[in-house]
């Protein structure tokens, strides 16, 4: 029996795949391509009903991930729960709501991030992490707008990066801009993977987890049974909940967005546009410094097959669905995305 737990905000909580009165994701689709059941019949595109819980002959998942969390909730709330569910593989995906927020700082998150992954890591779990997109460059906002949620979301990916290694996770690079740009895999808000986003992430984790010999049943499907939303879905979601995420963001985002543009603007029109850059990296190396002790464990724990290769976290670059060893798991900040459509992954 192989134990799959899901940490995280809204992306892993399933928001843009609906099944049934609950919420699927891709978390749950993965889950059913870990381990066949007994029978040799599981059906990985079938793995949970949307409750949140799933159990197969092989493999038992849980969610414990919330939509709008951020890396503190998951260190406070979903790590205790997810502890005492004593899972052997679990899923920390989280900080792009970090990004939205007044009150960003980097070494907060680093420092929640780490704790979640050390008490993970050293229980013998498997870890799985994956870096974001900027939402500033992902919104089409101005650059003044767009630039200071850039450097944010570089450091948070910078600091998933460094764990990733250190912990030895299972780490996906959804950060680039061919993931972002290809709209048929956003949902009708724009903010959230559709059925074929979140089918895409769990297909690209399990040939992953497949190169370490840590997959044993059939991927999920990559094709969504359900219709591509609407333009009519779109606008329905824009007059109602997508209303109520606009001022919720004008509330505890945009002041501090607005005054961080004032700041942008000054500093282009002197030419010290840089010093910006500068500050953004000195808080990201004390940001680094502060969870630079050594790391609980030297590798993921082994599962249902044979032990996974030492050294750098596996990553996935790009949407094309090759993989490839960890030579681009690198702990510096990861590219900021250059195209500009209207989606992202945050709450």
């Amino acid at each position: 029996m192989v134990r799959f737990a899901a940490l995280g905000d809204s992306l892993t909580a399933g928001v843009g795949d609906p099944v049934g009165d609950g919420l699927r994701g891709w978390a749950a689709l993965l889950a059913g391509g870990l381990v066949a059941d007994d029978a040799d019949n599981a059906d990985a595109d079938d793995a949970d009903d949307g409750s949140g819980e799933a159990a197969g002959g092989a493999v038992r998942f849980r969610n414990f991930a919330v939509a709008g969390a951020r890396a503190r909730d998951v260190a406070a709330f979903q790590l205790p729960r997810a502890l005492a569910y004593r899972p052997d593989v679990v899923s920390v995906v989280v900080g792009m709501n970090d990004t939205l927020r007044r009150t960003f700082d980097i070494t907060e998150v680093a420092l929640a991030l780490d704790r979640t992954c050390a008490a993970l890591s050293a229980r013998g779990a498997v870890l799985l992490t994956a870096c974001l997109p900027d939402p500033g460059a992902v919104l089409g906002l101005p650059g003044p707008l767009a630039r200071p949620l850039a450097r944010r979301q570089r450091q948070v990916d910078a600091v998933v990066h460094t764990l990733s290694a250190r912990y030895g996770a299972v780490h996906l690079h959804l950060a680039d801009a061919a993931w972002v740009a290809d709209r048929t895999l956003w949902s009708a808000d724009r903010l959230h993977p559709g059925e074929r986003g979140h089918r895409t992430i769990a297909a690209r984790f399990h040939a992953l987890l497949a190169e370490r010999g840590l997959a044993h049943a059939a991927a999920p499907g990559r094709e969504p049974r359900q219709p591509p939303p609407s333009r009519a879905d779109a606008l329905r979601w824009l007059a109602t909940a997508g209303t109520g995420w606009l001022l919720r963001r004008c509330h505890d985002l945009l002041p501090d967005l607005l005054r961080l543009a004032g700041a942008e603007v000054r500093h282009r029109a002197r030419g010290t546009g840089t010093l910006l850059d500068l500050r953004a990296e000195r808080s990201l190396a004390a940001a680094l410094a502060a969870v630079s002790g050594p790391a609980s464990v030297s590798g993921p724990a082994q599962f249902a097959g044979p032990a996974p290769a030492s050294g750098p976290p596996a990553v996935l670059a790009g949407p094309a669905g090759v993989g490839s060893p960890a030579a681009s798991a690198r702990p510096v900040p990861v590219p900021v995305p250059t195209a500009v459509p209207l989606a992202t992954m945050g709450e």
